[in-house]
């Protein structure tokens, strides 16, 4: 085979894999998102309706990621066991249940318990997924594949905003509230996926009856060859692992990342709705969705960059020092047009860091090692999803204001950001690992 036609083929079979593979999960992570971070908009309505104060509230939205910490790192464990097809369906369907569940909750102990188990279900997924793409694309496509993935979280948010809104305002059938329908109807599509998943997904190309014999050849023979390309890396058992400095420290700043980034997606919604009382539920929603919208072209475009320098490390910090000193400026401005510019750039900013984050366990550890890291690491992480959210309802109970919040969560991430940018890692060519985690056999 000429290199022109190589070239061509090697091409043909990454664009067939990406297409078969990510609009889907895609779309899963879609739903994902918009079941757990709905309840920022229900918030609109809920609140009153059940009389919950802004400090349960803001443990309603953090309990969440209690739930999803502990059974992160077994799930994970439990992937790797029954393969990504059929535990990824489970995960889906079970979620899906809780969600729509979760709407004819009728007390603040009630949510409490729903929204625990909501992130018991969903753990795994993120870890399960990212280790799925790397049984199916090299290191050198890794950022940019994963940046198309978890492009859904802010387009989960572009799509909620104004869908969950709309039936909040509009559907209010056989007297239920409209924040309970919403919470219902936004469970159901995670359900009927799960099934979908089942039928649809391929645990790996050796399966893929949906390539030829000679792609299907091709791919795993680039695949191996790229996992002995790695080196410089070290394999440790899963005790030791989670025991790990480097992996301790990347917790730390992933916990820090989902302070900041949790804590204003949750509180969102109430903080645009004190620009002005008259605003309705639905123009709420489509102010929401401006900050997403530009945090989805920065995340996409920062990923490229990411992969054509082949550079981890500032690629992670940079955006973190964005996020810092715009939500500064979102805490201190009091114009409501330069309060969504700076949520914008703040938003723009965690998401532009979370693609060449997940690139770093692999730079000094081995991809069967860095599968359980990218666990722990999401595990540890994640508690900042409840840390965030109830500090700000604590900090907004007591003084009517949001800004003290912000203005702490930008100093955890000034420190992240330092933290990354002296991170020091031992293998010096990080274009070969930047890889994210995987298990070397199922």
């Amino acid at each position: 085979m000429t290199t022109t036609a190589s070239s061509s083929f090697e091409k043909a079979v990454v664009r067939k894999v990406t297409l078969r593979i990510i609009p889907f999960v895609f779309l899963l992570y879609i739903v994902s998102y918009l079941d757990r971070a709905n309840i920022g908009y229900a918030a609109l309505q809920m609140n009153a309706d059940l009389a919950l104060s802004a400090e349960a509230f803001g443990f309603i939205s953090g309990i969440f990621f209690l739930g999803y910490f502990l059974f992160e790192v077994p799930s994970n464990v439990l992937l790797n066991r029954y393969g990504a097809r059929v535990w990824i369906a489970r995960i889906l369907v079970t979620w899906g249940a809780i969600a729509a569940g979760t709407a004819f909750a009728e007390t603040a102990n009630q949510l409490y318990v729903l929204r625990f188990l909501l992130g018991v279900a969903e753990a795994g997924f993120f870890p399960g997924i990212i280790v799925y793409l790397t049984y199916w694309f090299r290191s050198k496509e890794l950022a940019t594949t994963v940046a198309l993935f978890t492009a859904a979280i802010p387009v989960s948010y572009i799509i909620g905003a104004p869908l969950s809104t709309w039936i909040m305002d509009n559907i209010n059938w056989m007297g239920w509230s409209g924040w309970r329908w919403m919470l219902f109807l936004e469970g159901i599509p995670a359900v009927l996926l799960g099934v979908a998943c089942y039928f649809y997904l391929t645990d790996k190309p050796e399966q893929a009856k949906w390539l030829t014999d000679e792609e299907r050849s091709w791919l795993i023979n680039e695949l191996e060859n790229d996992r002995k390309s790695r080196k410089n890396v070290k394999h440790l058992g899963t005790l030791k692992t989670m025991a790990n400095p480097k992996v301790l420290y990347l917790s730390f700043i992933y916990f820090v990342y989902q302070c900041g980034s949790l804590g204003v997606g949750y509180w969102m919604p109430q903080i645009i709705k004190s620009f002005s009382e008259s605003l309705t539920h639905t123009q709420i929603g489509l102010i929401a969705m401006v900050p997403y919208i530009v945090a989805t072209i920065v995340m996409i475009a920062w990923s490229r960059s990411s992969d054509r320098h082949n550079e981890r490390k500032l690629h992670s910090a940079i955006p973190l020092a964005v996020a810092t000193a715009a939500m500064v400026g979102a805490g201190l401005v009091s114009s409501p047009v330069l309060a969504i510019a700076m949520i914008s750039l703040t938003l723009a900013g965690l998401y532009s860091f979370k693609s060449p984050f997940w690139a770093l366990p692999t730079l000094f550890l081995s991809r069967s090692t860095a599968a359980v890291s990218i666990a722990v690491i999401n595990s540890i992480g994640n508690l900042g999803g409840f840390v965030g959210p109830s500090m700000l309802g604590v900090v907004k109970g007591n003084t009517n204001s949001a800004t003290t919040g912000l203005l702490f969560l930008s100093v955890l991430l000034a420190i992240a950001f330092l933290m990354t940018l002296l991170m020091r890692v031992n293998n010096t060519d990080e274009g070969a690992e930047a890889a994210l985690a995987a298990e070397e056999s199922h």
